[in-house]
């Protein structure tokens, strides 16, 4: 019986710089493309966010960031579209990045 190392021998023989490109490399595979958002939907988005506003509700935000959607709730403080942003309590989000908006 052979007793093959497969991918523990083969990167044995590699310089340490390599092995970290081949790491980044696996890693940029995983990255995800923001996705695209129609007017119809830029419409939509917008009108909740006012109306989350106005009316002081809990909104649940989608955003892309650092190449995947992540998620966001509770009650928007802010939303300047000249500097393009949403401020929640914690955390400030571009409004360019929004992927989709529901109230909670």
């Amino acid at each position: 019986m052979v007793n093959d190392r497969g991918i523990i021998k083969k990167t044995s023989l590699m310089l340490p710089e390599h092995v970290e490109a081949l790491k980044k490399l696996r890693e940029e595979e995983k990255w995800k493309e923001k996705p695209f958002i129609d007017e119809h939907l830029k419409e939509e988005i917008n009108l909740t966010v006012q109306l989350t506003l106005k009316d002081d509700l809990r909104i649940e935000l989608e955003y892309f960031k650092d190449h995947d959607c992540h998620k966001i709730e509770g009650k928007l403080l802010a939303a300047d579209p000249l500097l393009s942003y949403g401020r929640f309590a914690d955390d400030e989000i571009p409004l360019d990045s929004i992927a989709g908006a529901r109230i909670d």
